[in-house]
């Protein structure tokens, strides 16, 4: 994993955090953002999935992972109205669920780059996985599906709490 990339991971760690911890009025912003974010690294990261092989089932091994745990970082959060206002809290459960998935993937990296490089070759070949660029994929989709998932389920909840007509509402 190269510096740029460890910046770039320390960086969306800090971004996710500063954005979403506390008590956060609804805003269009919040999901506008992500949004664009995972719309731009799409983008520029996933111009050639791998799909030989097993590569299409690590791949989606990775999306159904950041689904589930998009859905797990919203259901850490809490959606109510105060004052009129609608309101997401999130505290230490979500921040200790996106250290633990950023971090993860940055140690894996790292660990796969140097001594579980073998392991990862191993098991790659027996399991008919091309190569790096199947598991950045998957990484890549993990990050991507979890931002999805998040914004779906808060969206589902900001439903419940404020009514169906929440979203349209929400300020910019």
């Amino acid at each position: 994993m190269s510096n740029a990339q460890w910046a770039l991971n320390v960086l969306l760690l800090v971004w996710v955090l500063s954005r979403n911890l506390g008590v956060r009025e609804v805003t269009r912003s919040m999901f506008v953002m992500p949004l664009l974010i995972v719309v731009a690294a799409a983008g520029g990261l996933l111009r050639d999935v791998p799909t030989v092989g097993n590569d299409w089932l690590l791949e989606a091994v990775g999306a159904g992972a950041g689904l589930a745990l998009g859905v797990l970082a919203a259901f850490l959060c809490r959606v109510e109205t105060r004052r009129g206002r609608v309101t997401v809290s999130a505290g230490v459960g979500f921040a200790a669920l996106w250290v633990a998935v950023i971090g993860g993937r940055m140690l894996f990296a790292a660990w796969a780059q140097g001594p579980g490089a073998a392991a990862i070759g191993g098991f790659s070949r027996d399991h008919l996985i091309t190569g790096a660029a199947a598991w950045t994929a998957a990484f890549v989709l993990m990050a991507l599906a979890m931002v999805a998932g998040r914004l779906a389920t808060l969206a589902i909840q900001l439903a419940r709490v404020a009514g169906p007509a929440a979203l349209a509402q929400v300020r910019s």
